[in-house]
């Protein structure tokens, strides 16, 4: 299954305590990153979060976030964490000392510091498994939406891949009546000019142009590298560097074909190859 890296989940609950809610995001990036943003009160899930998304995803940058809101009676019986604020006075006591200061830190900014209002009510380790059940929820909600976009991105890359068969068929189909043109050509100019030359330089001339005009080589390895998207599509795994670097490959046979070209035909075909492979690139660069 194919697996896009752009993907959003929001997964919320509610409870007499208070309401959880998880939102990820996931856009794609070389690697693997994830980033986890959580109320000072849930720092300690940061690890165990990261965890979880090292063991389900492989590619993309990931981003985390939890809220929380207590209700207000849960909130109605809240102490002060007596140890947290000594340590902050004295903190600030050693800074002034250390600098010949005399800045001394007000209540105000005390009871802003992150974990020094507390709620003695909640069951902390309760809320914990709650929010690690719904993180769990979110997650795989995120994977579903990845699938889903993944297919969406496996559809469009078919159907490019289809469009370009079938400009790599017509051109192969077109390759002997144009070398036959080009040979008339190169006969009614020799004409006009009223050159005369050899049977044997003729089919030299010839021969050279057809060398030139030769892209079977381009074709067949076109069709090759076609034949590998396909079966790295259906493959288990990453695809996404895979993918990338056949899409560089593609690219290197179109430009070669196009350099190749002698009549508008075969040019506009070049043309029209670059742009459903870039059309591909562009998606591929999404995909896990």
């Amino acid at each position: 299954m194919m697996l896009s890296m752009t993907a959003f989940s929001r997964q919320q609950i509610d409870r007499e305590w208070g309401s959880l809610t998880w939102e990820l995001r996931s856009v794609n990036h070389r690697y693997l990153e994830s980033s986890v943003r959580l109320p000072e009160s849930f720092r300690g899930l940061e690890n165990v979060i990261r965890d979880s998304v090292r063991k389900k995803l492989n590619r993309g940058k990931v981003e985390c976030q939890l809220r929380f809101q207590a209700t207000e009676s849960s909130q109605s019986d809240l102490h002060l964490n007596k140890d947290l604020i000594k340590k902050l006075v004295d903190a600030n006591n050693e800074i002034n000392q250390l600098t010949d200061l005399d800045n001394q830190i007000t209540s105000a900014e005390i009871l802003r510091w992150p974990g020094v209002i507390t709620d003695q009510d909640i069951d902390k380790e309760t809320i914990e498994e709650e929010a690690l059940t719904l993180f769990a929820a979110a997650l795989e909600d995120l994977i579903s939406t990845r699938e889903r976009e993944g297919e969406a991105l496996k559809g469009f890359i078919n159907q490019r891949i289809a469009s370009i068969r079938e400009i790599v068929a017509s051109i192969r189909s077109k390759m002997p009546d144009i070398i036959s043109g080009q040979r008339k050509n190169l006969m009614d100019r020799l004409e006009e000019l009223k050159a005369e030359l050899e049977p044997t330089r003729l089919e030299q001339e010839v021969a050279i142009l057809a060398q030139k005009a030769d892209v079977d080589e381009e074709l067949d390895r076109l069709d090759s590298h076609l034949n590998e998207v396909e079966r790295v599509i259906e493959s288990k795994g990453q695809k996404g560097r895979r993918l990338d670097f056949l899409m560089q490959e593609l690219n290197r046979e179109a430009n070669t074909l196009s350099s190749k070209s002698i009549v508008v035909d075969s040019t506009l075909g070049a043309v029209e190859l670059k742009v459903l492979i870039e059309q591909m690139r562009e998606q591929i660069q999404n995909v896990e």
